[in-house]
């Protein structure tokens, strides 16, 4: 998304390294569920913690990617995801669960590489749209 959209920059697709397994391998919130809404952030967030305005016009967007991310791979939670996609949940804090589910194909085409695709889909038709909204308030 970065490349394509033209966001962010080395800085922040390193901060997002420690979203992995669902937040430092905790099975926490979907590390790509959280790299779109940073995504998002980059677009539309406010600059200063004080720009009241600005963060309520970021929530908006934010609120329907987690919608649509939650109605499309049916959790927010990368261990329920887990659950769904593959009949249970691996600890990938624990290197042994960590190996079987590279081994089982957690990292193949319809496991994590499929819910990044699909985060990111969502995040793009998000920022694209906000952009073009953008652009028509300019003209």
């Amino acid at each position: 998304m970065q490349e394509k959209l033209q966001i962010g920059n080395k800085e922040v697709f390193k901060s997002a390294s420690t979203l992995a397994g669902g937040v430092a391998r905790q099975g926490e919130t979907c590390g790509a569920l959280l790299g779109s809404l940073m995504a998002i952030g980059t677009v539309v967030g406010r600059e200063k913690l004080e720009d009241k305005e600005q963060y309520q016009k970021a929530m908006e967007p934010a609120m329907e990617m987690f919608a649509k991310f939650k109605e499309k791979i049916g959790h927010t939670l990368c261990q329920e995801i887990h659950r769904i996609r593959f009949g249970k949940v691996y600890r990938m804090h624990i290197p042994e669960e960590r190996e079987n589910f590279h081994s089982m194909g957690g990292h193949s085409r319809k496991g994590c590489p499929e819910v990044c695709g699909i985060a990111a889909k969502i995040a793009s038709e998000i920022i694209l749209r906000l952009r073009n909204e953008s652009r028509k308030i300019d003209d």
